[in-house]
């Protein structure tokens, strides 16, 4: 008789274990987020094309530009490079309809994919809308692998808004993505999770003004997009290490990992070239909807943006680090177990590059969304009859690339389209050039 309750004791922590840990808080007693499985090594190749899928909150181009800037400067050496394929609305059934067409033609080693918001329908959960987003994301799973394409199967997010019921109608789905990544041996990104604790966390540190879904509760600003890149990011297995630099005060000697090369020494001052940039995220206390608001959510620094600085045998108490133009004081028990300085010094003599190389980013997928939405889906497809239709001066060329036969050519058209995208992708390279640098180490006088 007392073998029933005997086994659903032992059942309890086995069941607590395969759960996400929860903040001790009632706000988030309903939620029962399964275990969310983590990447086993780096997930990336040399040189892999990665499509970043999703909907509307994809199409903001804000999560993809954060993951493909810090691509492009933070690891190099892997030659990643990137497209998105947002589509504001998109439900994993319109992506399943598009993707030869807009995605797997230009031949995607990798894809990550962050659907859920729309399938949910914006009310509770009903197993209907549970069983369509599972067959739907299995569906897309096995296109991309028929097609040589690995795949993050990426949960939705949250939203800020009227949340619970669709929250817990989002968790439902994020579950649900964890059992396609797994039966399909795929990898998994978790967006929810991060997102819907991030969301708290900031309102108890930036007030209740502050949501992590943005002003609409749906679309996040930059603070939710940086904890979403973080998710995908994560999701690929990265470990953060941008580098290392050492300081031996005794000697006035420095060195610096692959990447950060000495370039000269002029007494406590070490001239270092970097060919890997931290990434950059400057502080604005007027806004509290910023990248580095979102770093104060999750461990972005910690775990995906770590250049260190190691200090050993020193005397003093404290020292003055000097970078470039730019000081702080540390103690002397800091710098020996070393510091962060992509953390420490939110505005760095990478920042200017940095936002160079950015702003390429920003620019060619912007340009991806024009190629897609306007020019495969609007002008191949016969949306203008007429080059007196047509307001944009690129699609009023592109109209009058016809076949023989007078119709429109639509693959000499596409062909036009990759011209001016790999100009703009030519652009990002141009833009990431190495960086130098100047530290200094001094003892600090009160």
């Amino acid at each position: 008789m007392l073998l029933a309750p005997l086994l659903a004791l032992l059942a309890l922590p086995v069941f607590a274990a395969l759960l996400e840990r929860k903040p001790a808080d009632p706000f988030f007693e309903k939620f029962q987020p399964v275990q969310a499985p983590r990447p086993d090594g780096l997930v990336l190749k040399k040189n892999d094309r990665l499509a970043i899928c999703g909907d509307s909150i994809t199409e903001q181009k804000m999560y993809s530009r954060i993951m493909e800037t810090y691509l492009t400067v933070c690891v190099p050496e892997l030659g990643v490079t990137a497209r998105q394929y947002g589509w504001g609305g998109e439900t994993a059934s319109g992506f399943l309809a598009r993707m030869t067409n807009d995605c797997l033609r230009f031949g995607p080693t990798i894809a990550t994919t962050c659907y859920g918001m729309n399938d949910h329908g914006y009310r509770a959960y009903e197993e209907a809308i549970g069983n369509k987003y599972r067959e739907k994301s299995a569906l897309i799973v096995q296109a991309f692998t028929q097609h040589r394409v690995r795949v993050i199967q990426g949960s939705p997010g949250c939203v800020s808004k009227k949340a619970e019921a669709l929250n817990l109608n989002l968790c439902e789905l994020r579950n649900i993505g964890i059992t396609v990544a797994q039966k399909y041996r795929t990898g998994f990104a978790d967006v929810f999770w991060p997102m819907l604790t991030a969301g708290f966390e900031g309102q108890k540190q930036f007030g209740t003004n502050f949501f992590i879904g943005g002003n609409d509760g749906v679309h996040p600003g930059w603070a939710g997009q940086l904890v979403m890149a973080y998710a995908f990011l994560k999701s690929f297995g990265l470990d953060g290490d941008v580098g290392r630099i050492t300081v031996e005060m005794d000697n006035m000697l420095a060195r610096g990992t692959p990447g950060h090369s000495l370039k000269n020494r002029r007494y406590s001052e070490f001239t270092f070239e970097s060919r890997r940039y931290p990434f950059c995220a400057a502080m604005d206390t007027n806004k509290i909807d910023t990248i580095r608001a979102g770093m104060a959510l999750v461990p972005f620094n910690q775990d995906l943006n770590r250049l260190m600085l190691e200090v050993r045998n020193m005397k003093a108490k404290n020292y003055t680090v000097k970078w470039d133009g730019y000081a702080r004081v540390f103690s002397a028990e800091r710098l020996a177990k070393g510091i962060n300085l992509a953390e420490e010094f939110d505005v760095n003599p990478f920042s200017q590059a940095f936002a160079k190389v950015d702003a390429a980013v920003a620019a060619k997928q912007a340009y991806e969304t024009k190629q897609v939405k306007q020019i495969f889906h609007e002008l191949i497809k016969g949306k203008f009859n007429t080059e007196e239709d047509i307001k944009d001066e690129e699609i009023k060329q592109l109209f009058a690339l016809k076949t023989a036969d007078g119709k429109l050519d639509g693959e000499k058209i596409i062909a036009e389209t990759e011209k001016k995208r790999t100009q703009l992708a030519d652009a990002i390279k141009a833009a990431f050039v190495p960086v130098t640098h100047v530290i200094a180490v001094t003892p600090f006088k009160d």
